[in-house]
């Protein structure tokens, strides 16, 4: 496994929930993102996220990690979700919501 790949794992175990993305929760740096930190806040979940653009070789490595070509990407539980389009559909849906009650993810901190 390459450093890039060892790196991302930890992230992705060590975190019931974490969302790769560009910028940062409180200044995403597109619009993807924002929508996908939006989303997770609605939701009322804790969260980590990993700014991609702080880190070049995680911003591509992640991508064969999951096999999925954009960002940002939701990680619950260790198990890749998908980005914000599959975010928002779930979301609609309840589905979000019902993988994060199935998972037992905490809720955020006030």
């Amino acid at each position: 496994m390459s450093d890039v790949n060892a790196k991302i794992e930890s992230v992705v175990k060590n975190n019931d929930v974490v969302l790769f993305m560009k910028g940062t929760p409180l200044f995403p740096q597109c619009g993807f993102s924002s929508r996908a930190i939006a989303i997770l806040e609605h939701l009322g979940v804790a969260f980590e996220s990993f700014d991609v653009l702080q880190d070049m070789e995680v911003r591509q490595g992640i991508k064969e990690y999951s096999d999925w070509p954009t960002i940002p990407q939701l990680y619950v539980k260790g198990e890749f979700v998908g980005g914000s389009d599959i975010m928002m559909e779930m979301y609609e849906a309840g589905e979000l919501g019902e993988l994060m009650a199935e998972k037992k993810v905490a809720p955020a901190q006030s």
